[in-house]
C-alpha cells in the first residue's frame, strides 16, 4: 500500500542536520524532499524573489531519483545527500549562469564549478539554481537590473540586505535547508541579521576561494555558511573548509581537526565542556558614539548580551582604544584597490560604463590614481589595527558589536543616505560596523537578538580571536539554546 505523501512543511521546516538524518534513515525519499522544496519555492519565491535561474523541475526530480537509487545500494555521497541547494550568484556553477547581478554577465555560463560548489556537490547536494545578489555583490541591498530586488519576508517593503540577501531570504522562508554565501563587508552577517538567522564569516583562509584572478592580495572577502541553526552552520562550514593548493593562503585544517565532515560532533563535545562562567565579552557598542546608530539597535543588542550573562558570561562595556577614522580610511584604500580590479576588465570596452551601476563605477574611478605607496601605507595601518585588537583579546575572549547600524530600510532605496540626520559620505558608510572583523581576518558570527516594534529583526556580531572559529561557534551554540523565543519568530506572511 502506498504511503501518503508527507506534508510539505514537515520536510521544509526541518533543520539541515535533521533533514540529512531523515533522508539517510529513509524517513523521506530524496524525491519527496525535492518535491516539497519545489512546491515551497513555487508558493513563496514570487513574493520575495530570492532564488534565480531555477533549474527544470523534472531534471531536479530525476537527480533526486538518482540519489534515492544510490541510497538503495547503500551508497551515500555525504551529509548533504539529496538536499536541494542554491549557490550564491557570485560563485561559479557549471552549466548554470553566473550573472553577478550584472547585465554584462547575463549570458555567462561557466564550464566548471567554483571550489565551494564542488565541495558541496561532493557532499551530495543537488543544485537547484542561484540566490540573488546586488550587482557585482556591491552594497548590502540585493537588487540588480537583471533579476530585480529581493524582499525581506518580515516586511516585503523592506530590503533583506546583501550581498547574500537571496540566500538569507531563502533560508528564512524555508525554500532552502541551508545556504552558502560570501562576506566582504558583512555580506554573510547583514542579511542574516535582517532575516533572523545565523551568518558566519570564517577566519580568513578557512574557506578557500577558487577561481580567483588574484590569490595573494585579495584577502578581504571569504565564502562561508548561513543557516537557521548553529549546528547547520558548523556542518556546512565543515564541507566548505579545508586547504586547497588552488588557494595558497588557505588554512590547512580546523585546529588539528582533520575530519571536517565530523566537525559538528567535535563542536558539540567541546560545547559540553565549555565553561561559560569564564568567557569574557567586550561590548564595543557604537564605539563610544563614533558610529551613527538608528534608535533601538543598541537596546535590542543589549537584550542579547543579557542572554550571554544568563549563560554565566561576563559582559563588559569596552572602548575600541584607538581612533576608528584612520581604520576606515585604510579600509577605503584596500576596498577601492580590490573592487576596482574586479570592475576594470568590464571597462576595457568604454561602452560598458552605461551598463554598470554608479556605485561600482565610483569604486573603480576612486582607485584610478591610487599608488602602490598608498596601498602599502593602508596595509601598515591595517597591521597596526590588527595588532591593537590582539591587545583587546589579552583581557577578553570575544568582542561584540551590532551587526548593522540601521534597521531594514525601504527596498526602493539604493542605500541609506543618512542615519539620525548624519550624512553617509559613501554608499557603504552605513555598514562601517562590519569592517573590523573583516579587516583583521577574524572569525565572526551574527546571532539574532530581537525585533523592533514593527517586527523587523536585528543581529549582533560576536568576534573571536585569530583562527578561533570553534570558540565562536561554541559560544553561539550555547546562546542559541537560551534564545528560542527570538529564533522561533518566523516571517509573518509566508
Amino acid at each position: 500500500m502506498t504511503q501518503p505523501a508527507a506534508p510539505m512543511s514537515q520536510i521544509t521546516d526541518m533543520s539541515a542536520h535533521a533533514l540529512s538524518q531523515a533522508i539517510h534513515s529513509k524517513q523521506f525519499s530524496c524525491r519527496e524532499v525535492m518535491q516539497a522544496y519545489l512546491q515551497r519555492i513555487a508558493e513563496v519565491n514570487p513574493h520575495v524573489n530570492a532564488l534565480i535561474n531555477l533549474r527544470d523541475p523534472q531534471d531536479l526530480l530525476r537527480q533526486a531519483d538518482e540519489r534515492d537509487a544510490q541510497l538503495a545500494r547503500g551508497e551515500s555521497m555525504g551529509w548533504m545527500h539529496g538536499m536541494p541547494q542554491a549557490i550564491k550568484d557570485l560563485s561559479n556553477t557549471a552549466g548554470i549562469p553566473t550573472v553577478m547581478g550584472s547585465p554584462l554577465m547575463r549570458n555567462f555560463v561557466p564550464a566548471e564549478d567554483g571550489l565551494m560548489a564542488q565541495r558541496m556537490k561532493a557532499a551530495g547536494c543537488i543544485v537547484i539554481g542561484k540566490t540573488n545578489v546586488p550587482e557585482f555583490g556591491l552594497g548590502s541591498h540585493s537588487f540588480n537590473e537583471v533579476f530585480g530586488v529581493t524582499r525581506n519576508p518580515y516586511d516585503l517593503s523592506k530590503t533583506a540586505g546583501g550581498s547574500s540577501g537571496g540566500a538569507a531570504v531563502a533560508l528564512a522562508t524555508r525554500m532552502l535547508p541551508v545556504a552558502d554565501g560570501s562576506d566582504f563587508m558583512g555580506s554573510l552577517r547583514n542579511p542574516a541579521a535582517w532575516t533572523n538567522g545565523f551568518g558566519f564569516r570564517p577566519s580568513q583562509g578557512r574557506v578557500p576561494l577558487w577561481p580567483a584572478a588574484d590569490a595573494f592580495i585579495s584577502q578581504l572577502s571569504t565564502e562561508g555558511p548561513m543557516a537557521r541553526t548553529v549546528q547547520d552552520v558548523a556542518m556546512l562550514l565543515g564541507t566548505q573548509a579545508g586547504y586547497s593548493a588552488k588557494a595558497p593562503l588557505s588554512l590547512a585544517s580546523f585546529e588539528n581537526t582533520p575530519d571536517l565532515i565530523a566537525y559538528y560532533a567535535q563542536l558539540k563535545r567541546a560545547t559540553g565542556r565549555f565553561d561559560h562562567s569564564k568567557a569574557k565579552i567586550g561590548w564595543l557598542g557604537d564605539l563610544s558614539g563614533y558610529l551613527a546608530m538608528e534608535p533601538g539597535i543598541l537596546a535590542v543588542c543589549e537584550q542579547g548580551l543579557r542572554r550571554f550573562e544568563g549563560l554565566g558570561c561576563t559582559v563588559e562595556p569596552m572602548a575600541l582604544g584607538i581612533a576608528p577614522e584612520p581604520v576606515w580610511q585604510a579600509w577605503l584604500v584596500w576596498r577601492r584597490a580590490l573592487v576596482a580590479a574586479r570592475i576594470k576588465p568590464f571597462l576595457l570596452n568604454p561602452k560598458n560604463r552605461a551598463s554598470i551601476k554608479p556605485e561600482a563605477l565610483w569604486e573603480h574611478d576612486q582607485a584610478a590614481t591610487l599608488t602602490g605607496n598608498e596601498l602599502m601605507a593602508a596595509s601598515v595601518q591595517r597591521t597596526a589595527f590588527y595588532e591593537h585588537l590582539l591587545t583587546l583579546f589579552e583581557t577578553h575572549d570575544f568582542l561584540a558589536l551590532p551587526t548593522t547600524q540601521v534597521w531594514p530600510f525601504d527596498a526602493a532605496l539604493r542605500w541609506p543616505s543618512h542615519i539620525n540626520g548624519i550624512e553617509m559620505d559613501t554608499y557603504h558608510r552605513w555598514m562601517e560596523v562590519v569592517i573590523y572583523a573583516t579587516f583583521a581576518g577574524l572569525p565572526c558570527i551574527s546571532v539574532p537578538v530581537g525585533f523592533d516594534a514593527r517586527g523587523l529583526p536585528m543581529g549582533m556580531q560576536i568576534i573571536g580571536k585569530p583562527q578561533a572559529d570553534i570558540d565562536v561557534l561554541q559560544l553561539a551554540h550555547a546562546y542559541e539554546q537560551v534564545s528560542q523565543e527570538v529564533l522561533m519568530r518566523r516571517p509573518p506572511a509566508l
